[in-house]
């Protein structure tokens, strides 16, 4: 695309293909109140001396308040933490009060539990389109060693769940299906008795298999998004990993796209295929996908909310 003709929807969808870690940054307002706002646009700049910065809209209800600060924190959140990120990406009233937190030394809001957080006193503020850089110099952090909680095309990940794929991935023969959305339906193959579109890889990387293989399938163009599932199939001796995706719209070559509330009542070619689109059905009621790690008949699902930071 030249630049006179970018979309930017489109362009904030090719910037989503970047994983990022989710921070709270947080500061004090002039009667010393608490304000916070939840950022992925986060990155270290300089070891010597120490400096970050992070981006900030100028549509954001705390632009004024950020940009005259001399104080400001980064609260880097554990994969523990996705209801704290989803609390301060909206508008509640007393955000702070959903999470254990205390002063750091400057007296800005650190919280407890996070990977690692930072102070810094404000170094500059650049211009930057519609945003602007707060560039700050670290005076103060903490790292706990827990893993950062992730985030990329529009929803959270975990980097040790991610590890059970990769993991599962270099033990052999691997079964990849995908639960594929197109505007919140999914795509199921059959007729009388469906099936999730799946296919098979003894190596490579499983999303570049499966982004190959649907493009194939429907015609459609494909987004691979988060794990849906990983278990084994301990009657097959196979490992199996599920993963949601996401194709444009259009009609498919194979298969045909079933609205959530239609799923109901539906044949499907196994057990472990019934457990996945009818947890899909209920969790888009919610709004509040998950990730099941197990096998074929006992596992856990952990919970992973979706919704945009």
């Amino acid at each position: 695309m030249m630049p006179d003709t970018i979309d930017p929807r489109a362009l904030r969808d090719a910037f989503g293909a970047f994983p990022t870690g989710v921070t709270v940054v947080t500061t004090r307002n002039s009667d010393g109140k608490p304000i916070g706002f939840t950022a992925n646009s986060f990155t270290s700049v300089s070891l010597d001396p120490p400096m970050l910065l992070v981006c900030l809209a100028r549509t954001s209800r705390n632009f004024a308040v950020m940009t005259n600060t001399k104080t400001f924190a980064v609260n880097i959140l554990s994969e523990t933490q996705k209801d704290v990120s989803n609390t301060f990406a909206r508008p509640v009233e007393d955000r702070f009060a959903a999470v254990s937190w205390s002063d750091g030394p400057k007296g800005c809001p650190v919280f407890d539990d996070v990977a690692a957080w930072f102070e810094c006193t404000m170094e500059n503020v650049l211009e930057a389109g519609d945003h602007v850089i707060l560039l700050g110099q670290i005076t103060a952090f903490t790292n706990s060693g827990r893993n950062g909680l992730g985030y990329a095309r529009g929803g959270y990940f975990t980097p040790q769940l991610a590890g059970k794929a990769v993991s599962a991935a270099s033990e052999g023969a691997l079964e990849i299906s995908a639960v594929l959305e197109s505007d919140g339906d999914v795509l199921l193959l059959g007729t009388e008795t469906l099936s999730l579109p799946t296919c098979h890889s003894t190596d490579g990387d499983p999303t570049l298999v499966l982004a190959a293989y649907l493009k194939e399938l429907t015609g459609l163009s494909i987004t691979i998004g988060f794990l849906y599932s990983v278990f084994e199939d301990k009657a097959e001796r196979r490992q199996h990993i599920v993963y949601r995706a996401f194709a444009s719209e259009g009609v498919p070559n194979e298969g045909r796209f079933f609205s959530p509330s239609s799923l109901s009542g539906l044949t499907f070619n196994t057990a472990a295929t019934a457990d996945i689109v009818n947890r899909f059905a209920m969790e888009s009621s919610l709004g509040n996908f998950g990730v099941y790690v197990g096998n074929e008949t006992v596992g856990r699902v952990h919970s992973i909310n979706m919704k945009g930071v």
